[in-house]
This record gives C-alpha cells, structure tokens and sequence, in this order.
C-alpha cells in the first residue's frame, strides 16, 4: 500500500476538487511521494474508505476537499480505532468552499504549499468533537464545531448557493436573517454552568472559525481539551447585522448578547422551540430537541504547523 492514502470529495468546492486531481497528481509526482486516490460516491464513502485504508496499514490518509470531507475521514480514522488499528496520520489538502478546519488548525490553503505541508508530515495531536442527537443517535465525531440555530440555517442556505467561499455564506446569513429570528429558548449545561436563556446561536468550537470568515471563537486552541463556544442571544434585525460584522473581525467577546465559555461537556436541550444543528457543516438535524457533545483529547496526529498563525 502507498504511503498516502488520498480520499477525494469529486463535488467538493462545486467540482473544483475533480478538476484539481491532474495538479495533484502532478505536485505528489514532483515530491516523491507515493500515493493513491479514492473518489468518495455517496455520503459517508469518505469514512468507509479511510477506515479500509487505515485498517490496511496506510501511514497517512489525506482529505482532499473541505470540512465535509474532513469530517469523513476524521470519522473513519475513529472507527478504524475502535478495532485496534492505530497510529495512522490524518492531512488536509484544502479544496472546499469554506476550509475552516484547515484554517483553524494552520494548514495552509494555498495550494503548493499545503502539499508541502503534507510532504514534511509532521503531525501533532489535536482534539476531536463527538456530538449525538438528532439523526445521530449512535453519535459522529467532528473536526471543527457545531453550529446550533443561526448559523445551522446560514449553512442550510449556503448549500443551495451557486456561489462558494466567505461571499456564499454571507449572503446566506442576510437571508437568514428573515427566515430565522425567532430564537428558541434553550437549557445548555456544560461542565460547572446551566444556562437557560432565548438563544439566536450557539457555536461549539474546536477550531477558531466558520463559513469561510466567521471567528466564533478567535481564541480556540486545537489542543486544551475544551471546547470554546460562541452563544448570542435574542437580538433584533439591526442588532444582528452588528453582531455579524463583529464575528466577521472575531470582536464579538466583549458584546453584551455574546457569552463566551470553555467546557469539555455540553448539553442543549430545547425548551420552547427546535434545535436546527450542522456539525463541520454536515446536517445533525433540522428540528432537533436534545444533542449532546464532549471533546475527545488529543484524538489524532493532524499534519499541521506546530502551532496555527495568531489571529489578527
């Protein structure tokens, strides 16, 4: 078996992925690095071929496209495990439309120099999300954070638009913001704390940011074993503009409406109202009642910087 395992989303960044596998091909040849590819077929393939992949002894398995397919493969490295096989390393080759991971985690989205990165190999731990609930009743790992209420139908929208990137997500957050404004009240308990309040948003953050340019936790380290969260309350139309181009700049920590906490543990129970969630952008549910979420520390040897950028 080859060194590095490719698993490729072909639908990934609107088809950019598939049209990237010949500059692929080309940049692993040009490294000496040996490699196969997969072309994931259907929801979950992802998972099913890196959990077959690391099963069969590959040293290193690469997610080749965005968040969503990040999350695959982060969730058969965690399956691959429970039957004994161990050690592999997960990479990052960012071609999706928001690549928030990889930017969380400081793998590089330019290109070359992502698979430079990938070349080096130098892995560090990083912790892992698991959250249950909704159509995951058994439970799914995640990379980066969950997004419950605002921000889950931001993403609900954003995979409608034909445009891609930070401008897809923004457009689908002024939209949004006239299809959801009616928070529901929600019961969090985290680790010393209960919460019970009208909740516009809850983000559950193992990296810093969300839909290409959101920072709903600017200060997240990949490696505390503690989740950062992001809750803003029941605001208003003209409140929310404000609190978005606050998120946009990562300056919404001192806001009256933001509460900001660290937990290893959480639990959003609906009081009045549903949970609509995405974890790393994949639908959890859309009218949930109950999810339940705790970090897995150092859950994986992540090709990365020893230590992502400092935000400015």
């Amino acid at each position: 078996m080859s060194r590095y395992q490719l698993i490729l989303n072909p639908l990934a960044g609107k088809g950019a992925a598939a049209e990237a596998i010949p500059e692929i091909e080309a940049a692993f040849r040009r490294l000496g690095l040996e490699y196969d590819i997969a072309l994931t077929e259907h929801p979950f393939h992802a998972a099913e071929l890196t959990q077959n992949a690391v099963e069969a002894g590959c040293e290193i398995v690469v997610a080749v496209g965005g968040d969503g397919t990040a999350n695959e493969v982060l969730n058969g490295i965690m399956l691959a495990r429970q039957v004994g096989a161990n050690g592999v390393k997960f990479g990052v080759l960012p071609i999706g439309r928001g690549n928030d991971f990889a930017f969380s985690m400081g793998i590089p989205t330019d290109f070359e120099a992502a698979c430079q990165n990938l070349a080096a190999a130098e892995a560090h731990p990083i912790d892992a999300g698991f959250i249950k609930g909704g159509l995951y009743p058994q439970g799914r790992y995640f990379c980066n954070g969950v997004g419950i209420g605002f921000d889950a139908v931001v993403g609900f929208v954003a995979a409608e638009s034909r445009l891609t990137g930070f401008i897809a997500y923004l457009v689908a957050a002024l939209k949004t913001m006239f299809l959801y404004f009616k928070a529901p009240t929600i019961e969090i308990q985290l680790d010393d704390e209960t919460i019970t309040q009208p909740c516009l948003m809850i983000s559950i953050m193992n990296g810093r940011r969300m839909g290409g340019g959101f920072f709903m936790a600017p200060q997240s380290a990949r490696d505390d074993g503690k989740f950062d969260l992001c809750i803003a309350a029941q605001v208003g139309r003209i409140r929310m503009l404000d609190l978005i181009g606050k998120i946009t700049k990562g300056a919404q920590i001192n806001d009256p409406a933001i509460k900001m906490r660290r937990t290893a543990r959480i639990t959003a129970k609906a009081v009045v109202g549903s949970l609509p969630a995405h974890a790393d952008g994949e639908t959890i549910c859309t009218q949930g009642d109950l999810l339940e979420m705790s970090i897995v520390p150092n859950a994986i040897q992540l090709i990365c910087p020893p230590q992502p950028p400092a935000l400015v």
